[in-house]
């Protein structure tokens, strides 16, 4: 029953004024009077009902007697429940009932006369509740479906910021079901809306009656005590919401961070006006400065003037708060000149001077003030007009754009403030162009982006048009590798790679041909043996960010592993150990995608150099080199027959086998499968333990069953190449283990 949307946190929507007045309107006695005396009657009927099928007799006497009496108290009542009314007729109880009398019902409304004995009013009794409470049952559910109907269009109203609308619903939906709790919290909320918080509070207060654990009613009484300025009243409303659901914590922390804000402007706003009264030099020559700057058609350089000793005074937070109660920031916008300076397309010098002064003003400002970023970033167009500031060609404007952006960054609400309001494709767009610029400005946009990504909402926004709108762009960087900030590149390709850890992002990239041909033009760029040292943290960040994205399966990779191949073989020369590591990991992910490739890789020796990273002993290299191994030798012979001549007794793949890395262990049995295939390769292996080692891992717990399928393949292949090896397996039971343990692999 939950409602629209409350802000970003998907509160329930609640309700308004009544039709004609703008108040709620009620029928009959109020909802809280019926309400109780409805949930009296349940209770009194139900203790009745037990008494009357207890098997004790005293209970039962007793319980017969109230039910009497209570028939009679009936006589001729009407009651409103549930806004339904139902008569109850009198009830004739015969004092000396026949053997033969029967009860007589005069209709299906409740009249009925009761007669015999007690056994028989018992039966009577019973069965008049029994028809009562299906008859309150069906007129419920009809209520219900009735007062649902009324919910929905009040949250549709909602959803339009029509509150009057939606609370006129919502009150109709509670005329239909008095007990709705998410109508009153949905009316509340919509109260709240309107600024009716005492009105949003007793509809808090009826929702609890519902359901004493009802969180979204905590939410709008603490926004609505909040509205009041009851802060202590909001924060216990708050931490109530922490009681009832612990996991809410996060939730609760923004609600208390946001009601101790605003108990911080109002504090501020109270000593603003007493230093102003009592004459404070700072903050009454601020105010005397606010009301020259009003003063329109004056040379741009009064309002230069005027706005650099502005900034001059905002010291303080006391001088802040001044600058927002005295209308300072509608006193630059609506400044014909001022304004001009700040929109203008293509601007004269002391355009220039005057539009960057304003950023340094708006960022002395709102420098540790939450509620001055607020308005500035939140008022109708500064937040376009911000990101075009940042796209323009002068320094010293965008460099000003930048800092205070960065100001808005130093804190959580701050961030919370660009996440709302600022187009963030648009802003990471022309963050990344920064990368041509110098180290301190493009370093600035790097860190602003790198800060950026960390936040949730952030990295979701990327999900929808980022590939389309950003990448493009940073391919543009990746062609034009001369032309950017060699030491600020390497962070830029991190952030992305951040970002394509996302599932949807990282297949949305590797899904695009033109990204994987700016990628080889950029390591043909790094790979210059003149600029190469210089280009190195780009080229390690690329293949890295190219081993993360090649792990999707895509045409597109395809398409370009036989190039990535190429470019991979001649990077094996490094004597660099990340470069290494990194292109035997691009490798083992592309391989597979191209036949072609793994070709062009065996005849360019890639057996004896996967051979030599395994005997180097370096964990991660290990892995990588195992699988490019198992790769090549299951696609290619020349690889198998590679393999044996290189390591005769596949002293290198023993070694592997007893490692605890299931990949590497899996990969070794694998490659061993074809290579025992080759004439007097499994007879070299006579003379090991190497029919132990597998069998070890055919009955072993491994998580993934590819290395009990591997394990066990090698073992049958190496006893069919050399029968000789069957006698040892005989004796280690291999096959009753093989039999046991194969019909668990799928």
């Amino acid at each position: 029953g939950a409602g629209p949307a409350c802000g970003h946190h998907g509160d329930g929507a609640p309700a308004a004024p009544g039709p004609a007045t703008g108040e709620v309107i009620m029928a009959g006695a109020g909802p809280g009077l019926e309400l109780e005396r409805f949930l009296r009657e349940v209770d009194e009927i139900t203790n009745l009902v037990e008494g009357i099928r207890s098997d004790d007799p005293a209970i039962r006497d007793e319980a017969f007697k109230k039910a009497d009496e209570k028939l009679l108290k009936c006589s001729e009542a009407s009651e409103t429940v549930e806004g339904c009314k139902v008569k109850v007729n009198r009830t004739l109880i015969n004092k000396n009932p026949s053997s033969h009398a029967q009860p007589q019902y005069a209709n299906l409304q409740g009249e009925y006369e009761m007669q015999g004995n007690r056994e028989m009013r018992q039966d009577n009794f019973l069965s008049i509740l029994e028809k009562d409470a299906e008859e309150r049952g069906k007129r419920r559910q009809e209520s219900r479906k009735l007062a649902t109907a009324l919910k929905e269009k009040g949250n549709a109203a909602f959803q339009k910021e029509d509150y009057a609308t939606a609370v006129q619903y919502y009150t109709k939906g509670l005329e239909k079901l008095r007990d709705f709790q998410a109508l009153y919290t949905n009316r509340a909320q919509a109260y709240n809306k309107l600024g009716k918080h005492e009105e949003a509070i007793t509809d808090c207060e009826w929702a609890l009656k519902c359901n004493e654990n009802c969180v979204k009613a905590y939410v709008h009484m603490g926004k609505a005590n909040l509205g009041l300025k009851k802060y202590e009243e909001a924060r216990q409303c708050y931490q109530k919401i922490i009681t009832i659901d612990p996991s809410r914590e996060t939730l609760v922390r923004e609600y208390i961070n946001l009601l101790e804000l605003a108990q911080k402007k109002e504090e501020e706003e109270k000593k603003v006006m007493e230093e102003f009264e009592r004459g404070n030099l700072n903050t009454t020559t601020a105010h005397e400065v606010l009301k020259k700057l009003s003063s329109p058609n004056k040379i741009p350089f009064f309002y230069l003037g005027g706005v650099r000793f502005l900034t001059e005074l905002m010291k303080e937070s006391t001088e802040q708060t001044l600058f927002r109660t005295n209308g300072g920031f509608s006193v630059v916008n609506d400044n014909e000149i001022i304004r001009r300076s700040l929109v203008s397309s293509e601007k004269e010098s002391c355009e220039v001077e005057l539009c960057a002064s304003v950023l340094a003003l708006w960022k002395a400002v709102c420098h540790a003030n939450e509620e001055n970023q607020r308005i500035l970033i939140t008022s109708s167009d500064t937040n376009e007009l911000l990101l075009n500031l940042l796209c323009c060609k002068e320094s010293e404007i965008h460099n000003e754009c930048l800092c205070l952006l960065s100001f808005f960054l130093l804190t959580e609400y701050g961030r919370g403030l660009l996440l709302c309001n600022l187009n963030l494709t648009r802003l990471m767009k022309i963050l990344i162009g920064f990368v041509n610029y110098s180290d301190e400005t493009s370093g600035r946009a790097m860190n602003i982006l790198t800060n950026l990504i960390s936040e949730q909402k952030f990295r979701k926004h990327c999900q929808n048009d980022f590939v389309i709108h950003v990448i493009p762009s940073f391919e543009i960087l990746l062609k034009n590798l001369k032309l950017v900030n060699k030491q600020i590149l390497p962070q830029c390709i991190s952030i992305i790679g951040n970002l394509a850890t996302d599932k949807t992002t990282s297949r949305q990239i590797a899904g695009r041909e033109e990204f994987w041909e700016s990628c080889l033009i950029c390591m043909d760029d790094t790979m210059i043996p003149s600029t190469m040292a210089e280009f190195r943290d780009v080229l390690y960040t690329l293949l890295g960010l190219m081993v993360n994205l090649s792990i999707e399966q895509c045409s597109s990779i395809q398409v370009k592993t036989p190039a990535i191949t190429e470019r991979c073989i001649s990077l094996l020369a490094s004597t660099d150990g990340g470069i290494l590591t990194r292109t035997a990991g691009l490798l083992s992910h592309v391989l597979p995608q191209s036949e072609e490739a793994v070709e062009m890789a065996v005849e360019a020796g890639m057996v004896k150099t996967m051979l030599r990273f395994i005997k180097a002993d370096g964990k991660t290299t290990t892995r990588y080199a195992a699988k490019t191994l198992a790769i090549c030798s299951s696609r290619n012979e020349e690889a198998r027959e590679q393999i044996v001549r290189c390591d005769k007794k596949f002293s290198v793949f023993r070694k592997l086998l007893s490692l605890d890395d299931e990949q590497v262990v899996g990969n070794a049995a694998l490659c061993l499968s074809y290579c025992v295939e080759i004439p007097g390769a499994a007879a070299s292996l006579l003379k090991t333990d190497i029919v132990r080692m597998l069998l070890k891992h055919v009955g072993g717990d491994a998580k993934e069953n590819s290395l009990q399928q591997n394990a066990a393949i090698a073992l049958g292949k190496l006893c069919l190449a050399e029968p000789r090896h069957k006698s040892k397996l005989r004796e280690l039971h291999g096959l009753e283990i093989l039999s046991s343990c194969m019909k668990y692999i799928k």
